[in-house]
């Protein structure tokens, strides 16, 4: 059941997507302007599949930590694709930092672009940080609430890579304190994963941390992911 689940929600999601993303040409051409709603109504689409057919519960706590309007820093754990969905639905403006590579992707790079996401090549080393602090001060300005990956790429549950310091100079940069966002969603949407599994996929967002000095900022970050992983108040 579980593979039978997995093949009918990605042939339907792969099916959305190229149809949504033929929809979006016009967007693009006159009504650029509407690029993050329509971004947004895809993202639920998706995710309503995901949940719909492969039997996923999802369950959001610490929500009293995100915030109604204005910009602001999220951290949060990258395990799965979902990672880079759920945000569409749970800020009122988001913007995610991504690689830059995406935006080359046919009928999908250009939205992301008009749609006010943060691109970075990450293999411009210094210039690589002035974009993205220069991208930073663009979203700020713009009330977007910016969410990054700081692991720097998907994990497995559990796993624990060294944390990049992108996260730490935006934050010292704009002086904005980072909410610490934790989740399980690896463990029904997997990196690379053709099977997708059913269950309770939850995602934990803790108090904001911060601002404070590069290594003490990523520390703590960590701290408050591992606390929130194993349900400790924080």
């Amino acid at each position: 059941m579980v593979v039978v689940r997995s093949v009918l929600f990605n042939c339907v999601a792969f099916v959305l997507t190229g149809v949504m993303g033929v929809g979006a040409l016009p967007i693009r051409w006159f009504m650029p302007g509407r690029a993050l709603a329509y971004a947004r109504l895809w993202s639920r689409a998706v995710l309503w599949l995901f949940r719909s057919i492969c039997g996923v519960r999802v369950c959001v706590s610490g929500l009293e930590h995100l915030p109604k309007s204005g910009p602001a820093l999220i951290a949060s754990q990258h395990q799965s694709a979902f990672d880079t969905l759920v945000w569409m639905l749970l800020l009122p403006r988001p913007c995610y930092v991504m690689k830059g590579e995406l935006t080359r992707i046919p009928l999908l790079g250009p939205m992301l672009v008009l749609t006010g996401m943060m691109p970075v090549e990450r293999a411009a080393g210094a210039r690589a940080l002035r974009l993205l602090l220069q991208g930073t001060d663009r979203a700020v300005a713009d009330n977007r609430q910016i969410i990054i990956f700081p692991e720097g790429t998907r994990t497995m549950p559990g796993e624990h890579p060294p944390l990049k310091p992108g996260i730490a100079a935006m934050s010292s940069h704009t002086d904005l304190p980072v909410i610490p966002v934790a989740t399980n969603s690896g463990l029904f949407w997997g990196r690379n994963a053709f099977v997708k599994r059913g269950g309770v996929l939850h995602i934990w967002i803790g108090p904001a941390v911060g601002p404070a000095k590069r290594t003490a900022l990523l520390d703590e970050i960590e701290k408050s992911w591992r606390a929130l992983e194993q349900g400790e108040d924080l």
